[in-house]
């Protein structure tokens, strides 16, 4: 590449910084914990955000607000407003903010099917929580990578640009200044670098229409279970060996407190992202039926899927 042809990616560059930067949003956080030995307290947190509409929708990583009691909101202007939650989305890692402005900038998003590998990209966001507004620049490493965080399998952009904690829930932008996915993830470890992950952009508009439209995903099945995975033998005489264990259930599903889940129509259940997995094959009002492990012995209990309507 000679001089001039380098001059004119750093120009582009700039010019592209200038048109995203106004879309991209700090996010403070503040949690009440309670200890024994401290009685309550608070602990903050920090992350991004990238504005959705003019009038105050901001997108964020579910996990940057969940179990937050105040949520507060830094334009890149220096203005803070309070925010609220429109709605958050587990099986993402998406959620809606929204603040009480008008006449913001909202991002342009892409359509992520036309990404391809190798695509030039920037990160905006705010890492270490301290750092709003900080521009990195890397490549889309590669797409539709499957990664499972928390349970959850999630279908991802992966980048070679640098984010730190603080990012999530930050903008990944192409050369044309739209918003190709919101930043998620990093795989972390002392040889690792350059391995980052994003939602992708269509993604993002799909999940948040219908956060900003109803607070949560329409047409998500559930099994009406709260549940838990133990990795090794616990105290209480039940929970006999590791598995999946229902914590609570509704009152008209047939589970009980203390099932461990061993199969759910058939497929096996070692672990959260297996319920996930076969849940994605079924719709609302499906019935399946579920083999548990229940006072010594094995039983099967036919459920009808719920809409899950909590964030």
């Amino acid at each position: 590449m000679n001089a001039s042809a380098a001059s004119l990616v750093v120009i582009d560059l700039a010019d592209i910084v200038d048109q995203t930067l106004p879309s991209v949003v700090e996010v403070f956080t503040e949690t009440k914990q309670v200890s024994g030995w401290y009685g309550e307290y608070v602990t903050e947190g920090a992350g991004s955000g990238v504005i959705l509409t003019a009038d105050g929708y901001i997108v964020t990583n579910r996990h940057v607000i969940d179990g937050a009691s105040t949520v507060k909101v830094r334009l890149n202007s220096g203005q803070t407003y309070a925010a609220q939650l429109a709605g958050s989305d587990i099986k993402t890692d998406l959620a809606v903010l929204k603040i009480d402005a008008a006449g913001l900038t909202p991002a342009e998003l892409a359509d992520s099917s036309q990404a391809r590998a190798g695509d030039f990209v920037i990160a905006v966001g705010n890492p270490l929580g301290e750092l709003g507004g900080t521009v990195t620049e890397g490549i889309i490493s590669a797409k539709d990578r499957e990664i499972t965080i928390d349970g959850q399998t999630m279908t991802l952009l992966q980048t070679s640009a640098a984010v730190n904690p603080g990012n999530s829930g930050g903008g990944l932008f192409n050369l044309d200044g739209e918003l190709v996915g919101v930043v998620n993830a990093k795989s972390s470890g002392s040889d690792i670098e350059g391995l980052a992950f994003a939602v992708p952009a269509n993604t993002v508009r799909e999940i948040t229409q219908e956060l900003i439209q109803h607070g949560y995903v329409t047409g998500r099945p559930q099994l009406g279970i709260s549940a838990a995975q133990l990795t090794r033998p616990g105290a209480a005489a039940y929970f006999d060996q590791p598995g999946i264990y229902v914590i609570s259930s509704a009152a008209d599903n047939g589970l009980k407190s203390g099932d461990r889940i061993i199969d759910i129509d058939g497929t096996p259940i070692a672990g959260t992202a297996d319920i996930t997995a076969v849940l994605d094959r079924h719709s609302v009002g499906d019935q399946v039926k579920i083999t548990v492990f229940r006072s010594g012995r094995e039983a099967v209990v036919t459920v009808r899927l719920t809409e899950q309507k909590s964030v």
